[in-house]
């Protein structure tokens, strides 16, 4: 039997992609995907707050372009993807992080100052392609 490595969130992003370059030209984007559960009100009359979740998310190729071009900080998005972990040494101490690697990402509410991100049809943005190439590995 196989296993199965999916993660779907629909969530507001926290902070515009921060993309770079590595060689050979290849494009990785990183941002935050906020998800909140909303709070509510106990039979006993106790207060249970909202609870707001941090994804890091991780772009790559043309993906992580067409975020830079499209994707801002507030905006709603829906991301589908796989969760990796990765670990690394600093200063002596192992380190962890689990990140989701974005295989699609649509764009589902914008806040009203980036309706047309530069298009005359604010449409543009949805039928540009998505998803991640085919690939190895990325790390």
């Amino acid at each position: 039997m196989s296993s199965v490595n999916k993660v779907i969130l629909v969530g507001n992003v926290g902070s515009d992609p921060e993309v770079r370059y590595l060689d050979r030209g290849v494009a990785i984007a990183n941002f935050n995907l906020a998800t909140t559960e909303r709070g509510y009100t106990m039979q006993n009359g106790t207060q249970v707050p909202d609870r707001t979740e941090w994804h890091p998310i991780v772009l790559w190729r043309n993906l992580a372009e067409w975020a830079e071009k499209y994707v801002r900080k507030g905006m709603k998005i829906y991301v589908e993807g796989k969760l990796q972990t990765r670990t690394w040494e600093k200063e002596g101490q192992v380190r962890r992080k689990t990140e989701i690697i974005a295989e699609d990402v649509q764009i589902m509410y914008r806040p009203d100052e980036y309706r047309n991100l530069g298009h005359e049809d604010e449409s543009v943005a949805e039928q540009q392609p998505v998803s991640e190439p085919e690939g190895d590995s990325i790390f």
